[in-house]
């Protein structure tokens, strides 16, 4: 501490206890903060010189964004030093020619989505926390979020990046290039990788033309079934599809009452599906659209179904979706996980774990919510109101193992969106080979040698 005080200036650095517990831990609830100082850089020199100077005596570092991530990977809890991105939101101005934006690691989804749409322009990652969740921490955990389906994921949209080395060695990589074939793509190593590698402090993101206007449909459908059907039916549409989600009843009961809102149909219904197609710009698209749709309830794909009349109309669905893991949380306690399958082996793998779990587990409801387009699944367990926590959480342990046998069997992944962090590092085994797993190890190794930043996060490793 007193080579820090030596090195940077009192604002650099904070020991107040609530700036401890806020910036030591992110969404997930099963861990304690335990930082022994929170540092709040300006810059990428900033950043290496504190680096190096944590190198030097031995210190381990977490690097922290926004904090929105579920799977521990920005707690620190046996007292690292806490790299927080608060003060490194600056971006540059978009570059209409090249569709390129600079930013700094520290800077706000929703802050870049609005600096791009004036230039009729957008960075198509896109999720519920955007207005919290920050570039560097989308880069580093490799994001998703709702329009995968459309736009895949973050390392699509990454030109450029600016790494920092446990060492201090700052590393620029690829700029502003499209093109750049000159061997191993060292930017992407640290994507995805939750900053066990190096920390990223700045980027280049790629940009896209904003959508035009979507049309937003809120289907209620009679099974699970019949859910995939309707999405086979909308790949084979034509149409530019932005979203495809979906959510059980249990789910929308939750977000209604929850948000006291009334639902959009009179009956109930198993599950619903939420779409988004961008609107096409020729003379006979609403024609082939009443068409399309005329031609989904001919065959029986759905049940009801809503169109948003409005914006307003098509932010209060999507709310619908969005709002679901806010209102469970207000709910009670929740077993989550974050899971993806083949799109092939979804239908399959709900069908069997449910009924597994049903016939095993009759105390655990399961809520499931999730971008059935791209396959990832969000599932939740909520503790029955009788039962007491130790028993819920032995519970939910034991009914695990059973879905990580099914994810394993239909080469599934215990981690879609939220990445590996403290929570899932155990259950890595489900997904990666022993040889992968060994290489992932090593290098570890050869990037931080010392083990020193982001420890234990992904893999074990112990600092030294």
């Amino acid at each position: 501490m007193d080579e820090l005080k030596r090195n940077f200036p009192s604002h650099f650095y904070s020991l107040d206890a609530d700036d401890l517990k806020t910036f030591g831990k992110d969404w997930t609830r099963v861990f304690e903060p335990a930082p022994s100082v929170i540092v709040f850089p300006t810059s990428t020199e900033e950043v290496s010189r504190l680096l190096k100077l944590c190198t030097q005596h031995r210190m381990a570092v977490v690097p922290s964004g926004g904090r929105t991530g579920l799977a521990g990977g920005a707690m620190a809890t046996e007292g690292e030093v806490v790299l927080s991105f608060e003060k490194m939101r600056s971006m540059g101005e978009v570059d209409s020619l090249s569709h390129t934006l600079w930013v700094q690691a520290g800077a706000i989804t929703e802050a870049v989505h609005q600096k791009c749409a004036p230039s009729g322009l957008t960075w198509p990652i896109d999720f519920a926390s955007k207005g919290s969740s920050t570039v560097g921490g989308n880069i580093a955990t490799n994001a998703g979020g709702v329009k995968v389906i459309r736009y895949g994921l973050t390392r699509n949209w990454v030109l450029g990046l600016t790494v920092v080395l446990m060492s201090g060695e700052v590393l620029k990589l690829n700029g502003a290039l499209e093109k750049n074939n000159t061997g191993i793509d060292l930017r992407q190593i640290f994507i995805g990788t939750e900053g066990i590698m190096g920390v990223i402090t700045e980027a280049i993101l790629k940009l896209a033309p904003l959508p035009s206007e979507s049309d937003v449909f809120f289907f209620a459908v009679e099974s699970l079934p019949k859910v995939f059907a309707l999405f086979q039916e909308v790949r084979k549409s034509g149409f530019t599809v932005n979203a495809f989600e979906c959510l059980s009843n249990e789910c929308l009961k939750v977000v209604l009452a929850h948000r006291e809102l009334a639902s959009p149909f009179a009956n109930e219904s198993h599950s619903y599906v939420l779409l988004e197609v961008e609107r096409a710009g020729h003379p006979n698209a609403q024609t082939e659209l009443e068409a399309w749709l005329e031609g989904i309830f001919n065959q029986s794909l759905v049940e009801d179904a809503v169109l948003a009349q409005s914006p307003k109309e098509a932010t209060q669905l999507w709310s619908m979706r969005e709002g679901i893991s806010e209102a469970l949380a207000a709910r009670g306690l929740l077993h989550k996980h974050d899971i993806a399958l083949p799109l092939n082996r979804l239908q399959e793998f709900i069908e069997t774990w449910t009924q597994d779990l049903d016939q095993n587990y009759p105390g655990l409801k399961p809520y499931i919510f999730g971008h059935i387009g791209d396959g990832n699944l969000h599932v939740n367990l909520m503790k029955p109101d009788a039962m007491a926590v130790p028993e819920f959480r032995d519970l939910c342990k034991k009914a695990d193992q059973g879905m990580f046998h099914w994810i394993q069997a239909f080469q599934g992944s215990v981690s879609a969106e939220h990445g590996i962090g403290l929570l899932k590092k155990h259950l890595l085994k489900y997904t990666r080979t022993e040889a992968e797993i060994a290489l992932m190890k090593s290098m570890k190794q050869l990037f931080d040698p010392f083990m020193l930043l982001n420890p234990k996060k992904i893999i074990e490793g112990q600092s030294t």
